[in-house]
């Protein structure tokens, strides 16, 4: 008689919705979702009544939660588990290990948004088979989960790429939209940022419009930037505006290998067509 693959929960935290997964290997076979409301409480509470509704019918052997930041994640830390100072109404200092797994005795893990996407694209996506790969996204925000021999590259916190700043090369006067920074990559190329420079969302513009090369260069700035400091084998880019339009990721490769200038061994115009 085959043994069943164990039961494992999954819960993504985002700035608009939850959502929470049963599944068996990389095999879903129940889903749920919640609006992320400005009450963290009411939220994780449905998300943890949910998860115990499904415990009690078959016991969950472990549990993942990728979740929107900045996140305590030094296991050292009184805070770990916890939301950092985060933009979203309502969910500065929640303990969001606490809130989701109460009293149900399995092992949890806790990582951002982004290193769990890293890590799926490692296991079944675009980055299979390498032993250094990063994933970011580009769309609300800017953010990237760094993945080294399998596991995410944490510090005291976890790599906030969003918030480098990069070299411009669009409009000197845009001040930038990010808060906290107005001009770093998130404040200059995310989606926020891409209709405060054009008046328009990204989605709506055409693919000629003068300001995709000028985020495309900039992006490649932070391309550039993390082929120097990490040297990955592949970099995944997704997110709404990342995915958005099919002329962005080329722009991007070419403006990577000028800015780079052909310094780097192995990561040539050629090369960056397959990273």
């Amino acid at each position: 008689m085959t043994t069943p693959e164990p039961l494992l929960a999954g819960v993504e935290l985002g700035g608009t919705k939850c959502i929470a997964a049963l599944a068996r290997g990389n095999r879903v076979i129940e889903r749920a979702q919640w609006p992320t409301g400005d009450d963290a409480g009411t939220t994780l509470g449905a998300i943890a009544t949910w998860l115990r509704a499904a415990n009690a019918a078959e016991q969950i052997a472990a549990i993942g939660i990728a979740s929107f930041g900045p996140l305590w994640l030094d296991p050292q830390s009184p805070q770990y588990g916890r939301l950092a100072e985060t933009p979203k109404p309502g969910w500065s200092g929640v303990d969001l290990i606490g809130g989701i797994v109460g009293d149900l005795a399995c092992p949890v893990v806790l990582d951002t948004d982004v290193a769990g996407a890293a890590l799926a694209e490692g296991l079944w996506g675009a980055s299979r088979g390498a032993r250094s790969h990063i994933y970011l996204t580009i769309g609300t925000g800017i953010g990237g989960g760094v993945v080294i021999d399998g596991k995410p590259h944490h510090g005291t916190l976890h790599p906030e790429v969003g918030h480098i700043r990069v070299r411009r090369h669009g409009d000197l006067g845009f001040a930038g939209v990010c808060p906290r920074h107005g001009d770093c990559i998130e404040g200059l190329a995310s989606g926020p940022a891409i209709a405060a420079r054009t008046g328009s969302r990204a989605e709506l513009l055409a693919p000629d419009h003068p300001v995709w090369p000028q985020v495309a260069g900039e992006i490649a700035e932070l391309v550039a930037t993390l082929i120097l400091t990490l040297v990955p084998e592949r970099i995944v880019i997704g997110g709404g505006v990342g995915q958005g339009q099919p002329g962005l990721l080329p722009l991007i490769r070419r403006a990577t290998a000028d800015a780079l200038a052909g310094y780097m061994p192995g990561y040539d115009g050629a090369a960056l067509e397959s990273i």
